[in-house]
């Protein structure tokens, strides 16, 4: 792959907090045109990646570039080739969604004319009845999509998302996702995207990576990812020790594997239809209580689960 092709890369990068190793020597690589979902637990490094890839926090070691400059040499060239819209919109209460949007554009010099343009461009994920209102007056979700519409002001080649649909309602939510595919599509825009929403990734990214106690620990495709637990996905939720259910069905024929994750049993198999009978069999027979068995195709949950031993949760870090 030749540098121009790269849109986001990362070297060793690593960020030290005292004592506290935040993220620890992470390689990356995000090609041009691409939607990376970046996912992770609760302090598991990620907003911290984000913050080092658009200068607001410098890397402890490694390097990193982005469109290709560097973000510790070029940090002023970076802000110009990147749009960043963060958990925490950094919205004047004080000011109107369209005062935001034109300040934004001229803080990036387009003329009045592009401006007026740009905002008509955007119309899609904003609410432009709301916006000769007050931002004090908007709801969470208003606030978020107006956030997003001032990194995309303008025209970046990369933009950076962090749990952009966080407050958003499912209509809401879908309007962002048209919006962000819409735009990698027709104009090719990078974008690099956390979020606590599993469903997200595996919706709008084209590879995911998996971040746990700063380390990159999964990346591929979301099908790639899936697949490499199983073709399907028996889940039994059991009372007493699991530990022996474990060991039951360690001894039954058929299965690709059996994992234990508190009171949940999660066995891999290349047929659970075939297996359903004989998981429940062999349990019942070991006098093992089941509250719960299920059968499905694997998701993204359970390639988390796999390599950070915890489902995900609300929250970003």
């Amino acid at each position: 792959m030749t540098p121009a092709a790269i849109a986001v890369r990362l070297e060793g990068l690593r960020r030290t907090f005292g004592d506290l190793t935040a993220v620890d020597g992470i390689d990356l690589e995000v090609r041009a045109g691409e939607i990376y979902g970046f996912l992770g637990p609760n302090g598991a490094g990620k907003s911290t990646v984000v913050r080092m890839l658009t200068t607001l926090l410098a890397p402890s070691g490694g390097r990193a570039w982005v469109g290709g400059l560097d973000v510790q040499q070029s940090p002023d060239a970076v802000r110009l080739v990147i749009g960043v819209a963060l958990q925490e919109a950094g919205l004047d209460a004080n000011m109107t969604g369209r005062e935001i949007l034109v300040t934004q554009g001229r803080l990036f010099g387009l003329a009045r004319a592009q401006i007026d343009a740009r905002i008509e461009e955007l119309a899609p994920i904003l609410d432009m009845r709301a916006l000769d209102r007050l931002v004090g007056t908007y709801s969470g979700g208003m606030a978020r999509r107006l956030d997003l519409a001032a990194a995309l002001m303008h025209n970046p080649s990369v933009l950076f998302l962090d749990e952009p649909t966080t407050g958003l309602d499912p209509p809401g939510r879908l309007r962002v996702w048209e919006e962000v595919r819409r735009l990698n599509r027709e104009v090719g825009l990078t974008l690099f995207l956390t979020t606590q929403y599993l469903e997200e990734a595996d919706e709008l990214a084209d590879r995911v990576g998996i971040i746990n106690a700063g380390r990159l620990v999964a990346e591929g495709t979301p099908t790639e990812l899936k697949r490499s637990i199983g073709t399907d996905v028996v889940t039994a939720i059991v009372d007493g020790d699991p530990a022996i259910a474990k060991a039951v069905l360690d001894e039954v024929d058929g299965l690709d594997s059996v994992d234990v994750f508190g009171d949940e049993i999660r066995v891999s198999t290349g047929n659970g239809s075939r297996a359903l009978s004989p998981v429940a069999l062999a349990l019942a027979g070991a006098g093992v209580h089941v509250r719960e068995l299920s059968l499905r195709t694997p998701t993204l949950d359970d390639v988390f689960l796999d390599v950070t031993g915890t489902h995900l949760e609300g929250g970003s870090t």
